[in-house]
């Protein structure tokens, strides 16, 4: 048995059982009191793989960590802001706020401020149960990680020399092989379409469609929400407000039916004017309840705790602080005294897909674009960003606590994510096992709300 499967005392396969469903309870339960049929559909997700299973449990990645020595944790670089859910299909195309495509690090539901090892830590275990899943042996995994990151360390120390830090970015005219593809493919795609799937024009003007997850809002649900909504127009930077009549809204639903990190968390989605009244430029807005951040269960400093007002807020103030050149629709409400996050639905965002990388050689350049893409979220910034709490250059942080130790680092990211990747393959049977039997409480039960 490894030392980290000894701290962790996964021995015990009764407790360790019940510490999973504890920390899944006491993570979710007032969404899965408000949505049981929601999270039995959460967990039928998670069911699938040890990967699918580890997606959904950050709240039980953190509650591991938290119990682990971090050789690596001083006064600054223990409090970074970090994405807080990074694995390896968290990362995507986005048009950023210059009007460019990049692929990056994208979905800061969970980001924090905290280690920056637990970013990598868990990025490394998501490499390590996909090489797993593609049955690659040991030795090839390790070299992905390290791959991984020795280009994240390559990327900070270019940040700490470099002096256009806001520069770099994975875009077209810098990427090659598949994060190239990804791009391209979603250059192809279009507001319009997208629209054509969401809306419908009626007579000389847009609406959006009925269907599944739409529902329409009765009169004093729509009032909060719009009261909600011109709230929220106050958060948005003034050098990235538009003119007034973009924000003129069309249409509004609330929504439902998100992916495994978002289940049961209310949302609403408006169809505003945009730039102009061209029906082409209308601008669909996601207004979604902010969740508990999962990083944020371990850490105990008030002065970060007490910093956020809800979060709604958490969210946009840290993708601001994770993302160079951010949506500049973002921003943040309250409704019914609860924290949402608002920002654009956009055309251009597109997932990397693992399920066509099968051979090593197909995969190491990828790793290295995923971990400069990690770097440039750590040490990057929106120009909107606020550094109450990060106030030094993250950079010179990392760099100073790796700097003659870079083979041990690497060293032990590998030894973490193998280690952690075989805790979570069992800890995926002790979890099916628990649902099957219904000893998660309020959601193991089939029978239909």
């Amino acid at each position: 048995m490894s030392e980290l499967a000894r701290t962790l005392d996964v021995n015990d396969q009764d407790l360790r059982r019940q510490h999973i469903i504890d920390t899944l309870v006491d993570a979710f339960s007032e969404l899965m009191k408000a949505a049981p049929a929601a999270f039995r559909t959460k967990f039928r997700k998670m069911a699938a793989s040890p990967f699918a299973f580890y997606r959904g449990s950050a709240c039980t990645f953190y509650a591991d960590v938290a119990r682990l020595q971090d050789p690596w944790a001083d006064e600054r670089t223990s409090r970074v802001w970090i994405q807080g859910d990074l694995h390896a299909e968290n990362f995507g195309t986005y048009m950023n706020g210059e009007g460019v495509l990049v692929f990056d690090v994208n979905d800061f539901d969970e980001a924090y401020v905290g280690h920056f090892t637990w970013d990598l830590q868990r990025f490394a275990t998501s490499i390590a149960l996909l090489g797993w899943s593609k049955a690659l042996p040991d030795e090839e995994i390790e070299r992905f990680v390290r791959h991984a990151g020795r280009a994240y360390l390559d990327q900070v120390r270019q940040f700490v020399h470099g002096d256009r830090d806001a520069a770099f970015s994975l875009r077209l005219d810098t990427t090659e092989g598949l994060v190239h593809h990804v791009l391209q493919q979603a250059r192809l795609q279009s507001r319009g379409d997208m629209l054509s799937t969401m809306t419908e024009t009626e007579g000389y003007d847009r609406r959006f469609r009925e269907g599944p997850g739409v529902r329409r809002l009765d009169r004093a649900e729509r009032e909060r929400v719009m009261a909600a909504f011109e709230q929220y127009l106050d958060t948005i930077p003034q050098d990235k407000k538009m003119r007034d009549v973009a924000y003129t809204v069309k249409d509004l639903v609330g929504r439902s039916g998100f992916g495994i990190g978002s289940a049961g968390l209310p949302a609403y989605n408006f169809l505003i004017e945009g730039e102009n009244e061209a029906l082409e430029n209308d601008l669909v807005l996601s207004m979604k309840q902010g969740n508990v951040a999962a990083p944020s269960r371990v850490v105990a400093d008030r002065d970060i705790r007490e910093y956020f007002r809800h979060h709604g807020q958490r969210t946009a103030v840290s993708q601001r602080a994770l993302q160079a050149h951010a949506d500049p629709l973002l921003g943040y409400t309250e409704l019914d005294g609860v924290g949402y996050v608002v920002d654009e639905l956009s055309p251009y965002e597109s997932d990397l897909d693992w399920e066509e990388l099968t051979e090593p050689d197909e995969i190491l350049p990828v790793l290295d674009y995923l971990g400069r893409a990690v770097a440039k979220v750590h040490c990057v910034s929106d120009t909107d960003s606020d550094h109450t709490l990060v106030p030094f250059q993250t950079e010179e942080a990392i760099a100073a606590v790796v700097d003659g130790r870079e083979e041990e680092f690497m060293q032990w990211l590998w030894d973490f994510a193998r280690d952690y990747a075989d805790v979570v393959r069992d800890d995926h049977r002790l979890f099916v096992d628990a649902f099957r039997h219904g000893e998660i409480p309020g959601v193991s039960s089939t029978k239909a709300e």
